[in-house]
């Protein structure tokens, strides 16, 4: 497996090295997907400054490349865009030499309509040439570009990094105006992409600095061989030396390309055909396409052959403790008393006799009931 970075991003193989440092196939962990990844070289305040500028690009548009994510990871840092897997424009012309005309038109239309989102950000790219505008792996089909690179795109109006005679950019795809040391602007991109359609007619990259001395000693020069002359109309307007004599926007150079390519009529059938191939070749052993391959867990050999184990025993259920067993209850045999010899008894003192007591009772009884008659009379 490869280098994991920032616990997110796995390194899968280069791919490509851009002007502050390589570029990899990464695998992205949490969107489960391939990305472009650049890996800064070194961690310079310098170029940490144009990495948070590059970055910093939210530009969403098929036909640019823009940075989706970035992370660090101890003194490295790395951001991510698409992967582009057709190649560049110059690996095309390695290919093929000069392309036709027709398919050379729908190509700078594509170019064309990635550098005006990337005008109406207010960036100017400053670093326009065929190695920097990508191709999809389109086969035979209709090609399709990707503007990328923006290492050392700036936004109008921001302070420069670099000492105001030193011009940033490949040596061969400056405007004139950089050369004097004017402030990067928009125009100065559409000279690069001028460079860049006459490199995709020709086969050969042009030599600017003759290029110019020939449109300022005889104004528009005539249409080079290669080059059909409703198109080198629109090529000589993104080439004028003074960038008030060239198109001012990239939607005018579309247009002027639109009208040109009416002019040109339908395709020779005997033009040979494009086949954009995949340039990044196969993944490494240990990735598929839908990530890395984790090998499987080793299958434990079978155990070898024993007896039956014991069936299943109930779970035993502790028991409180057995009560102590109770004894029979015996009453308690009385205890024989000494027998006390008998002793005096109590005299008893006799009462009157019956044949006496009777008749006092009746004269007592007889006597109440007088009192109680005598008191009532009165």
């Amino acid at each position: 497996m490869g280098e994991l970075f920032a616990g997110r991003y796995e390194l899968v193989d280069p791919i490509g090295r851009g002007g502050v440092g390589a570029v990899w196939r990464a695998w992205d962990r949490r969107r489960r997907r391939y990305v472009a990844a650049k890996v800064l070289q070194q961690s310079d305040a310098h170029t940490l400054l144009r990495f948070v500028r590059e970055q910093g690009l939210r530009i969403d548009h098929p036909h640019v490349v823009a940075p989706m994510s970035w992370a660090a990871d101890d003194d490295k840092v790395l951001f991510t865009m698409d992967v582009v897997g057709g190649g560049s424009l110059a690996h095309l012309i390695g290919d093929y030499g000069p392309l036709p005309p027709h398919y050379v038109c729908v190509l700078l239309d594509q170019l064309l309509s990635g550098l005006a989102a990337v005008h109406a950000e207010g960036v100017v790219h400053r670093d326009i040439k065929p190695a920097n505008v990508l191709l999809e792996a389109t086969g035979t089909g209709r090609p399709h570009v990707r503007l990328s690179d923006f290492g050392i795109a700036m936004r109008k109006g921001e302070p420069r990094l670099t000492d105001a005679n030193y011009v940033m950019g490949t040596p061969g795809y400056f405007a004139p105006e950089q050369m004097l040391g004017d402030e990067p602007d928009f125009p100065a991109d559409l000279y690069a992409v001028g460079l860049t359609a006459l490199y995709l007619l020709t086969g050969r990259k042009p030599d600017a600095e003759a290029l110019v001395e020939r449109f300022t000693e005889h104004g528009t020069p005539g249409a080079p061989e290669e080059v059909p002359e409703p198109l080198w109309h629109v090529i000589a307007g993104l080439l004028q030396p003074d960038p008030g004599l060239r198109f001012r926007t990239a939607t005018g150079a579309r247009k002027a390309l639109a009208e040109a390519v009416e002019m040109l009529g339908a395709s020779g059938a005997d033009e040979e055909p494009i086949e954009v191939f995949d340039q990044l070749g196969p993944l490494p052993a240990g990735f598929g396409p839908d990530g890395p391959q984790r090998p499987a867990a080793p299958v434990p050999p079978p155990l070898p052959a024993y007896p039956p184990p014991p069936a299943p025993q109930a779970p035993h259920t502790p028991q409180p403790p057995a009560a102590p067993p109770t004894r029979v209850y015996t009453a308690p045999r009385p205890v024989a008393q000494p027998v006390q010899p008998p002793g005096p008894q109590p005299s008893r003192r006799p009462g009157p006799p019956a044949k006496v007591a009777v008749p006092v009772l009746i004269v007592a009884l007889l006597c109440l009931g007088i009192g109680i008659w005598a008191l009532s009379a009165t």
